[in-house]
């Protein structure tokens, strides 16, 4: 099975290339590449908000709509964006390969 890339825009003009196995999620990944700023501090259980990323439009398309409960937590982030997704909710597949995302500067 391949693995499935990703690029994280962190702080400053950092860029964090990362490998994912297919259906692991991004925030697991991230967490494996030491991603600055995808802190994470529930570990993927969808309650903190603290692994949210804005994903680039062109990717948006290739993900599912967030569930009631993701929409919810992402409204309590610092710095709400319409692109945001949580990490912990993106498990990745062949069609997001090479997806870019945006960690935000503050996580809480």
């Amino acid at each position: 099975m391949s693995l499935i890339n990703a690029v994280f825009h962190v702080s400053g003009n950092e860029t964090c290339h990362v490998t994912a196995e297919h259906d692991q999620t991004l925030m697991r990944a991230a967490k494996q590449a030491c991603v600055p700023g995808i802190d994470a501090d529930c570990g993927g259980s969808m309650v903190c908000g603290t692994c949210h990323v804005i994903v680039a439009p062109i990717w948006l398309k290739h993900l599912p709509e967030p569930s009631e409960m993701e929409a919810i937590v992402l409204e309590g982030v610092p710095e709400p964006h319409p692109q945001a997704r949580l990490s912990c909710q993106i498990r990745m597949h062949g069609a997001l390969d090479g997806i870019e995302v945006t960690v935000p500067a503050t996580q809480r």
